[in-house]
């Protein structure tokens, strides 16, 4: 291109005044001097993916932190890791998603966690029991999870209509996964393994909003349906715990599926 412009420039320069002849020089100056490639030819005139000595090699947010593993040279967040496929499962792990897709959970399958002795293997996060929804979203294993929904679904739910006449909106729970020791005692929590969920309160679809905390002495309706909540949650987990059995519990339903000698269930 360059050469062109300067067989042009002598073929002409005969005829041109000396002010033209002097701004023409300096465009074909410029030409020559920023153009090391063919503007016709698709190809940089530089090899872009060449790391150059006047480039840094880190630039921008990875120079600034350099340490940080989800950051890449270019300062681009790397994206997670795929989530595990149901074909790199265990069986009974497909089995326990079938089943919580018939029980209509709303649930993400997440990163595996490993904390130490804490820790799930195949973690699901649940967001929702059909139309009942779980805030926040609860980190659970599967097993605990569809034992948790079918609970919700067979017995929850169905004492909320007999005893309000009305259903389920929320339940709002205050731990699910968390990697702690039982308070008082050298022993991993279940919450620990995935397989505890501690529930606050229960909101209704007509507005009202049952607190767990131990009820009044004159709040008959209250206390029939928090009894029936402990009562029937014995017949699905291997503990249950709330209001009246410590300090700890006062504010609070905890439930697990404790694998324990004998059958033993834990329920006060």
């Amino acid at each position: 291109m360059a050469g062109r412009f300067r067989a042009v420039f002598l073929a002409t320069a005969r005829r041109l005044k000396p002010a033209t002849l002097l701004g023409a020089g300096l465009v074909l100056a410029t030409v020559s001097a920023c153009n090391t490639g063919s503007v016709l030819s698709l190809q940089p005139a530089v090899d872009v993916g060449a790391q150059t000595s006047s480039v840094p090699k880190y630039q921008g947010m990875q120079r600034l932190v350099p340490s940080n593993p989800y950051m890449t040279q270019a300062a681009y967040p790397r994206m997670d890791e795929p989530l595990s496929q149901p074909e790199q499962m265990p069986a009974d792990e497909i089995d326990c998603r079938n089943q919580l897709k018939r029980l209509g959970v709303v649930y993400t399958d997440i990163q595996p966690i490993h904390e130490g002795q804490c820790g799930i293997d195949f973690p699901v996060k649940v967001s929702a029991i059909g139309s009942v929804e779980m805030k926040p979203a609860a980190t659970l294993t599967c097993n605990m999870a569809a034992t948790f929904a079918a609970w919700t679904k067979n017995e929850l739910v169905p004492s909320a209509r007999w005893r309000y006449f009305s259903g389920v909106k929320t339940i709002h729970q205050g731990s699910s996964y968390s990697c702690r020791n039982i308070a008082g005692e050298g022993v991993l929590s279940e919450h620990g393994k995935g397989n505890a969920l501690d529930v606050m309160s229960i909101e209704l679809n007509n507005g009202d909003d049952i607190d767990v905390r131990k009820p009044g002495l004159f709040a008959f309706r209250t206390r029939g349906f928090l009894n029936n909540v402990r009562a029937d949650g014995c017949q699905y987990f291997t503990t249950v715990l709330g209001p009246g059995y410590n300090y700890d519990h006062r504010n609070h339903f905890h439930f697990d599926i404790k694998n324990r000698k004998n059958g033993y269930r834990a329920c006060r």
